[in-house]
């Protein structure tokens, strides 16, 4: 299975699924069992405390992608799948980056937190702590900017994304079996 095929694409997955102890180990295991990659994972419960959404980023094929939502769909504890990427959707990430702050880049590190609507969440007499809230190509430029610094470390949360249409990843009134 060749996963760096020309018309391989990035697609993020929400899998609604219950929330029980477990379910998220047969998500992944599926997955990756069957040698796809799992780029980004974030869980979290939804406003109904027995219902979990699973993001998750994945890469392939159209073909791959429908095999994987198959897959996804016939274990016993997902209630929904739904492609994002085919649907009209938001995603964002969290980082958290340690930067080296000297006394002659301090300003400049500041002016960078701003352009970026990051928030400076710790500061030390040698490091600031930034939190950098955003789409993957914000991040990623600003931790670009941020290297030149020294970056002693960062930390990321999963992308997480929620359609612009309230019925993308609605949990439907009944499933077969529950």
């Amino acid at each position: 299975m060749d996963l760096s095929s020309d018309n391989a694409q990035r697609h993020t997955l929400a899998v609604l699924v219950d929330n029980r102890p477990g379910v998220l180990a047969r998500v992944s295991a599926l997955i990756s069992g069957r040698g796809f990659n799992i780029d980004s994972l974030s869980v979290a419960e939804t406003m109904d405390p027995d219902v979990s959404l699973i993001t998750l980023i994945t890469t392939g094929t159209p073909k791959i992608i429908s095999q994987v939502i198959k897959q996804l769909r016939k274990l016993i504890n997902v209630i929904k799948v739904t492609d994002l990427a085919e649907v009209d959707h938001v995603e964002r990430q969290l980082v958290m980056v340690r930067v080296k702050a000297v006394e002659g880049h301090r300003a400049e590190i500041m002016r960078l937190a701003k352009i970026f609507r990051a928030q400076i969440i710790d500061v030390s007499s040698r490091t600031y702590t930034l939190e950098i809230t955003g789409g993957q190509d914000k991040i990623r430029a600003a931790l670009t900017l941020l290297a030149d610094f020294g970056v002693e470390e960062q930390v990321s949360t999963g992308l997480t994304a929620i359609s612009r249409s309230p019925l993308a990843v609605k949990k439907p009134d009944s499933k077969p079996g529950h």
